[in-house]
């Protein structure tokens, strides 16, 4: 076949660019690498193939897309029919090269609060040398993971192996859910499966279904010893719920590594909620060798695969949103 690959991905080293260039050499694809916004305008249009982060106002100008191949594993931005310039684009996104990082994150997050580590830091900025007593542990404790893909999966593994003591695992469709969960709820369970939580995970992403899923009622069934961590969307959760539960102690902690709006602005009420870690939306960007390798890694596979017609993996079914 031939065409144009179009590539915004300021992530990509020579290693990884090799690595396209030869599948797309082996596949009669030109690749334009767009330099600037110009660039874009002006070749945009020749694309069969977009791959990296191509800003969503620029596809009604793709007159030739077939296929849009995002580096993001959440995708919400691209899903409008209206954005395309021509029906029936292919759209795929990297859910599954985001798990190592995105649960390490939510594991230093979880390990900060248990261990108290938002208290010790405000004791240490203000120079006391304060013993606060008593910790908790991953070990021996009940965890929720709501959404369990590749990121809520990797997080459940790796909690279990800290010695987890009961992890129950939230989706939205029926199906068997790997080893590490010992427990399977359909989102019109969550209500149980937030009973006697210590740690509720949030990894869903923002879609209408997912949209204020954690109420102030839902917040009220964790326990004042619980712990929240959202590495989602910041949709999915009520912010002022969750703020007065933590200034309240009716919470232990939480960490939101997304929030509403984003960026939050610097006089938002989150930046003093007590023992709240913020961080700015970053526990899954491309920070991380291994993420990147992985990301060029499946979009390749996909471009063999979308050439020689066969089954592409990470198709995005957008009436889902994921």
């Amino acid at each position: 076949m031939t065409g144009t690959l179009g590539i915004k991905a300021d992530f990509l080293t020579s290693k990884h660019k090799r690595e396209i260039e030869q599948t797309a050499a082996a596949n009669q694809l030109r690749i334009h690498y767009f330099t600037d916004e110009a660039d874009m305008d002006a070749v945009i249009g020749q694309c069969e193939i977009l791959y990296g982060y191509i800003p969503p106002d620029k596809l009604r100008a793709a007159v030739s897309l077939r296929w849009l191949a995002c580096a993001s594993s959440g995708v919400e931005q691209y899903l409008a029919e209206y954005l395309y310039a021509v029906p029936g684009v292919i759209l795929t996104n990297s859910a599954g090269a985001y798990g190592i990082t995105i649960s390490e994150h939510i594991l230093m997050t979880a390990l900060m609060l248990q261990r108290r580590m938002p208290e010790y830091m405000a004791a240490s900025a203000q120079r006391r040398w304060a013993d606060l007593g008593r910790i908790r542990s991953i070990y021996g404790s009940v965890i929720t993971v709501v959404g369990t893909g590749d990121i809520g999966t990797a997080f459940a593994q790796r909690a279990k192996a800290l010695g987890a003591a009961h992890i129950r695992g939230v989706h939205r469709t029926n199906r068997v859910l790997p080893r590490c969960y010992d427990e399977s709820y359909a989102v019109e369970d969550l209500d149980f499966a937030l009973a006697g939580s210590d740690i509720l995970v949030l990894c869903v992403p923002g879609t209408k279904e997912t949209e204020n899923l954690i109420t102030a009622e839902r917040l009220g069934l964790l326990k004042k010893s619980s712990i929240l961590i959202n590495v989602g969307r910041g949709s999915v959760l009520d912010q002022a719920a969750l703020m007065d539960a933590l200034n309240a102690g009716r919470l232990a902690g939480a960490a939101l590594d997304v929030t509403t709006p984003e960026p939050l602005p610097t006089d938002h009420p989150l930046w003093d909620t007590r023992n709240l870690i913020l961080t700015p939306h970053v526990s899954g960007n491309m920070t991380l060798d291994i993420t990147c390798d992985l990301d060029v890694n499946m979009f390749c596979d996909n471009l063999v695969r979308y050439c020689r017609q066969q089954p592409m993996r990470h198709v995005v079914e957008r009436s889902a949103g994921y």
